[in-house]
C-alpha cells in the first residue's frame, strides 16, 4: 500500500461518515447564509465568538483551581478571553466590524511576512515560483492593509463561497467514506 493510500485509509477511519456529512451540511448552510444575509450572519458569528471567548475565559480561570502550571499565562489568557467576550457581547454592532477588521489586518500582516519569506527563499535558490508567490502575497497584503474596512465588507461573501465549496467537498467525501467502509 502506498503512503498516500495509507493516509487516506487512516483518514477514512478517523471520523464516521455521518460526522463528515453533518459538517458538510452545516458548512453549506453557513455558506448560503453568508451569501444571502452577509452582515446578519457575520453579526451572529461574531456574537457567538464573543460568547465563546467569555465562557472559555471563565473555564480557564476555573481550571486554575486544579492545575497551577503556567499560572501566569493561563490567567492572562483567561482574563483576555473574558474581557474580549464582554466587549463583544456589550457592543455587538461595533464588534461585527472591528473583530473581522482585526482578523483581516492579521491576515494581511501574515501575507506580507510569508511573501517576504517566499521572496527570500526564491533568491536562495527556491525558484521562480516561490518568487512569484512572494510578490503576489506582498501585493495582496498591501492591498488589504490599505483597505481593511472594504475587505471586511467582502469577507462574508468570501466566507460564503468557501463554505459552499467546503460543504460540497465534505458531503462528497462523506459518501466516499460511506462506500469505502461499507456503512
Amino acid at each position: 500500500m502506498t503512503n498516500t493510500a495509507q493516509k487516506m485509509d487512516e483518514a477514512i477511519h478517523l471520523f464516521p461518515w455521518w460526522v463528515v456529512l453533518l459538517q458538510g451540511i452545516v458548512s453549506l448552510f453557513l455558506g448560503i447564509m453568508f451569501l444571502t444575509y452577509p452582515m446578519g450572519t457575520l453579526f451572529v458569528m461574531v456574537t457567538f465568538l464573543g460568547a465563546y471567548w467569555f465562557v472559555s475565559g471563565i473555564f480557564a480561570l476555573a481550571s486554575l483551581a486544579t492545575d497551577k502550571t503556567n499560572m501566569g499565562v493561563k490567567m492572562v489568557l483567561a482574563l483576555l478571553g473574558i474581557v474580549a467576550g464582554i466587549l463583544i457581547l456589550a457592543y455587538p454592532f461595533y464588534s461585527t466590524i472591528i473583530v473581522p477588521e482585526i482578523f483581516i489586518i492579521m491576515i494581511a500582516v501574515w501575507g506580507l511576512i510569508m511573501g517576504c519569506v517566499s521572496l527570500f527563499a526564491s533568491f536562495r535558490g527556491g525558484g521562480i515560483g516561490a518568487g512569484i508567490l512572494g510578490v503576489l502575497a506582498i501585493i495582496f497584503g498591501c492591498i488589504i492593509l490599505a483597505n481593511p474596512l472594504i475587505t471586511v465588507l467582502y469577507l462574508p461573501f468570501v466566507l460564503g463561497i468557501f463554505g459552499i465549496i467546503g460543504g460540497l467537498a465534505a458531503v462528497f467525501f462523506a459518501f466516499q467514506i460511506k462506500s469505502a467502509t461499507g456503512a
